[in-house]
């Protein structure tokens, strides 16, 4: 049964690259133009550089164009994002609430390493 799932693996792997990239893309939508809804805390440095970097590599990410230096910066950014603001109060992500970070992080290393796949402007495979 699970050797028919086998055929769906490009598509799977597409649909974890776009649906990643542009959940990560809507988190720079959200610091920069309040939408869909307001960006609680005012913007610094750091949280400017935050927003660029979801916006730029989310978007990248998600319509498969320079995907692995996207995918490897966006990896970084929510490694230094979780230590700095959730890794200070819990070691555990569930505990410090760091849960969606923390899984950016390890979905954008493994997009790093893998590339952008089928439906994607870089068409890799």
């Amino acid at each position: 049964m699970l050797k028919f799932l086998d055929k769906y693996q490009p598509q799977s792997y597409a649909l974890l690259r776009i649906t990643a990239g542009f959940m990560f893309l809507s988190h720079g939508v959200q610091k920069f133009f309040n939408f869909p809804v307001d960006f609680p805390w005012p913007l610094s440095p750091l949280t400017t550089a935050a927003g660029a970097i979801e916006l730029v590599a989310g978007l990248l990410i998600m319509i498969g164009l320079f995907t692995r230096p996207a995918a490897f910066i966006a990896s970084g950014m929510s490694a230094v994002g979780y230590w700095m603001s959730h890794g200070t109060q819990s070691l555990f992500p569930i505990a410090n609430g760091g849960e969606i970070i923390a899984l950016y992080c390890f979905i954008f290393l493994f997009i790093a390493t893998k590339g952008a796949g089928i439906w994607s402007v870089d068409k890799e495979s």
